[in-house]
């Protein structure tokens, strides 16, 4: 038998710490009359009780996570002297947090969308922040038009209410989404659990060995679990069932021992090739073949440990894309350059500009700065100067060993422009390809289903049609050929006769 009866409980007290006068009764005159004033433990208790919340974050609101430890198991010193990667065995703490993008706090879980993929790195170099989707792609990949596309997903001013008609309005005005719509209305768009989907940076980034050689890399982690997903009936079924199926998975898979793992694979580009390649390397709304940049495998992590309390380990957590360490960082993805300041903002925004000395977001090493005051501070630097240049031992940047990452950029204009395009860059050759060679024949089917009960739910004709025309055929005729049949649709003489030219 337990013995926790047998305890006495901690005494409750007071956020300062005094011995608290009650847990149930209020200060009042006499029994029956009003409370008082004077009670500062029920005005302190209540203070607190509405201020619980910090303000959601703006997408990727609902999720969940756990710790664990990622291990290297290959060589990868000769294209990062990222520390952490330095040692075959090495193992690293860390967190991981999987959320959806669109929808609030207590939305279910498996509700068709993106899921988020946010990883943090507890280095001996400071705190590495790998933040991705579970989808090797993104809708856009110019940032100016990130905040309508996020705005596009979420609700209505006048009704406060999700729209269809609205999501398909920017998507089929936005020919690069086409391929992350693919994915999203394919059964990607619905995981089983989050054990078992993969995980992508999606953007490209920057890798840099100790001999000052760079490399261009992008991140596959990918499930030991397998991927499974829910049919679209299934994924709606379960709303009935289990909005929190995903969070309580992930939890209970954890506290019965069975630690879910993912294998890091890594796609290694060539410094100068990026220049010659077929289509931008950098734009987040295409992948690399593997034909061309097979996949190496690097490393792997296992979940191994429930958080203790969820406000103050997941909620709070806080995954800055600009927080990298010395051998890795950006490249000139201008959503992972954007990224570098919104994300970092939105932690500033959300739980103070001391966000980082949380305990889950506090680095392991010691923090040298000299960043000083603001709300919540917790970690102070004393009588040191907040101030460089000093005379009086304050620490100093190390410029030669760890500058910045970068490339040229040649002498140019100021301007506002797209991408360079390069020979391949159609925003439907890649959607085409998915279509085609990877999707199997139910694959097909079911994204086929999806797409058209989607289309179905409120969305004006017109954007049908559109979708139709001018998104869903140029991907490919037989799709779109399917999809207006499904609703009733003609395909317009122009989209029919259309040369597509597919890689």
């Amino acid at each position: 038998m337990s013995d926790e009866g047998e305890r006495r409980p901690p005494l409750t007290t007071n956020n300062a710490g005094s011995p608290a006068p009650s847990d149930d009764t209020s200060l009042t005159a006499g029994a029956a009359g009003p409370v008082l004033m004077q009670d500062a433990y029920l005005l302190q208790k209540l203070a607190h009780f509405v201020r619980e919340r910090v303000p959601d974050r703006v997408y990727h609101v609902k999720g969940g996570g756990a710790f664990g430890y990622f291990e290297v198991t290959a060589d990868v010193t000769q294209w990062t002297k990222a520390a952490f990667l330095n040692t075959v065995g090495k193992r690293t703490p860390m967190l991981a947090r999987f959320s959806t993008v669109a929808g609030e706090e207590g939305y279910p879980d498996s509700d068709r969308d993106v899921r988020g993929y946010a990883l943090k790195f507890y280095t001996e170099e400071g705190n590495y922040d790998m933040v991705g989707n579970n989808t090797p792609v993104f809708f856009v990949r110019e940032p100016m038009k990130f905040p309508d596309f996020i705005h596009s997903q979420e609700r209505m001013p006048d009704t406060g209410l999700r729209s269809n008609n609205m999501q398909w309005d920017f998507w089929t005005l936005s020919p690069e989404s086409a391929h992350q719509v693919m994915y999203l209305m394919g059964d990607r768009g619905t995981p089983r659990t989050w054990r078992n989907m993969n995980g992508y940076s999606s953007s490209t980034y920057m890798w840099e060995n100790a001999a000052g050689e760079k490399f261009w890399v992008k991140y596959h982690f990918k499930t030991e679990q397998g991927i499974q997903n829910f049919t679209d009936a299934e994924a709606r079924a379960m709303k009935a069932e289990d909005l929190d199926c995903h969070r309580r998975d992930l939890w209970d898979a954890i506290a019965r021992k069975d630690y879910p793992s993912w294998r890091l694979e890594m796609q290694i580009m060539p410094f100068d090739d990026a220049a010659t390649y077929r289509f931008n390397p950098f734009d987040i709304t295409k992948v690399w073949p593997h034909g061309d940049y097979p996949t190496i495998p690097i490393g792997r992590f296992v979940l191994d440990r429930n958080p203790e309390n969820f406000f103050a380990q997941i909620q709070q957590a806080g995954f800055d894309v600009a927080n990298f360490v010395p051998g890795i960082g950006p490249s000139p993805d201008r959503m992972v350059l954007a990224r570098m300041f919104a994300y970092g903002d939105s932690n500033r925004y959300r739980t103070g500009p001391n966000y980082e000395q949380l305990p889950v977001n506090r680095p392991f090493n010691e923090v040298h700065n000299y960043n000083k005051d603001g709300p919540m501070r917790y970690r102070h630097n004393g009588n040191q100067p907040v101030y460089a240049p000093n005379s009086y031992g304050g620490p100093h940047a190390g410029a030669q060993r760890y500058g910045s990452p970068s490339w040229f950029v040649e002498a140019a204009d100021i301007m506002r422009t797209a991408y360079v395009a390069h020979k391949d860059d159609s925003d439907f050759i890649q959607p085409g390809m998915l279509y085609r060679d990877v999707m199997t024949p139910t694959d097909r089917e079911h994204l086929v289903g999806n797409i058209v009960w989607n289309l179905r739910q409120g969305v004006e004709r017109f954007i049908q049609e559109r979708a139709v025309n001018s998104f869903f055929t140029p991907i490919d005729p037989e799709l779109g050929a399917r999809i207006a049949e499904a609703l009733g649709l003609e395909v317009s003489p122009q989209a029919a006769s259309a040369k597509y030219t597919h890689a």
